[in-house]
């Protein structure tokens, strides 16, 4: 069998509510991705992690403000989520002692803004924690269960109270990608933690923003402001990631559909044609927002010119999960799996 449709058929099998059934791929599946894991890990088997205490990307354009070393630290949260899954996959204790060191030194430091842009990529801590959780020390493990949950809580707290936490005209916004990102981090960290209360609340704004975000014919609103792919994206990845996290709680979020005949099924249905190279679109040619003209006037090569396919290749490949029919579309725009996928199917 291949690999990648291996993959997808450990997807499919039935998860429970608890955070030690996170992955759904078994260990031995697993292992076959193992030597391009240790290669890139092996070397970084004694490093220190240098954890910061408050990072911030969100807004600014390069060499702006901590932008660059905020950039360069969130480097090390792959690391302690790879090493967590070589771990599980059989590559033995070096690698858990890595993934608990690197993680157990971000709990001790990092402070939560709440800023879902600048706390995205945190999607690897909360991936860590969930399969580590049961080897920590029962200090830190107490200490790490209830950060998380003061984060999650918190981040559903800001929520509803439309508390802003950026200058960013975007921050104000409750159905946008800032939105979908909140989304992403309440419900990844509900099922790490087993937090029912906190999953009814992920529950809550993800219908919530299915409804609000996610067009009758699978458009999504930021299309519309942005003029960019690139924001279908990063509104549809955060809850893929979503689903998928759902899933290990038992529940079917893919499909969901809203009381306006939205999903997020029929979200990456209406991408597939510029996937697939069917429908070219030029990026950010009408965006409404200034900054992103001033993001391409300043290099960043992503704000301008036509969209590449190959862009969405994670967005295929988490959709895979619920259907496969999109694996083909997966395999050719990102050969290989996210190694998160590959490796644990979360």
């Amino acid at each position: 069998m291949h690999a990648a449709f291996a993959v997808v058929l450990a997807l499919a099998l039935p998860f429970s509510a608890h955070a030690g059934d996170w992955c759904s791929v078994p260990p031995a599946e697993a292992a076959r991705y193992l030597p391009g894991v240790t290669k890139r890990l092996a070397p970084l088997l004694d490093s220190q992690p240098q954890p910061m205490a408050v990072m911030h990307t969100e807004g600014t354009l390069p060499h702006q403000g901590i932008r660059d070393q905020s950039i360069e630290a969130r480097k090390q949260l792959p690391i302690m989520r790879d090493a967590a899954y070589a771990w599980r996959a059989g590559a033995g204790d070096a690698y858990l002692k890595l993934s608990i060191r690197y993680f157990n030194a971000w709990a001790a430091v990092y402070q939560p803004n709440l800023n879902p842009i600048d706390e995205t990529n945190f999607d690897a801590f909360f991936d860590t924690y969930a399969v580590i959780a049961p080897e920590l020390a029962p200090s830190d493990h107490a200490r790490a269960d209830s950060f998380l949950r003061k984060w999650g809580h918190d981040m559903v707290a800001s929520v509803d109270a439309h508390n802003i936490v950026s200058r960013s005209p975007q921050a104000g916004s409750w159905d946008n990608n800032w939105q979908s990102h909140r989304v992403k981090i309440v419900t990844m960290i509900a099922v790490a933690t087993g937090d029912d209360a906190l999953f009814d609340d992920a529950r809550r704004l993800f219908r919530a923003q299915v409804a609000a975000n996610i067009k009758p014919d699978g458009q999504v609103i930021d299309f519309a402001e942005r003029d960019a792919l690139h924001y279908v994206i990063y509104d549809l990845e955060p809850l893929t990631q979503a689903a998928l996290a759902a899933r290990a709680h038992g529940e079917d979020w893919y499909h969901y559909t809203s009381p306006t005949e939205s999903s997020v099924a029929k979200g990456v249905a209406w991408l597939y044609p510029y996937a697939h190279g069917d429908k070219p679109h030029e990026e950010f040619r009408h965006s409404k927002v200034a900054f992103d003209a001033q993001r391409a006037a300043a290099g960043e090569k992503e704000y301008s010119g036509m969209f590449e396919p190959a862009r969405a290749g994670n967005v295929f490949w988490f959709a895979s999960a619920f259907d496969a029919t999109y694996l083909p579309l997966a395999g050719k725009l990102k050969p290989e799996p996210p190694a998160f996928i590959a490796m644990c199917g979360n």
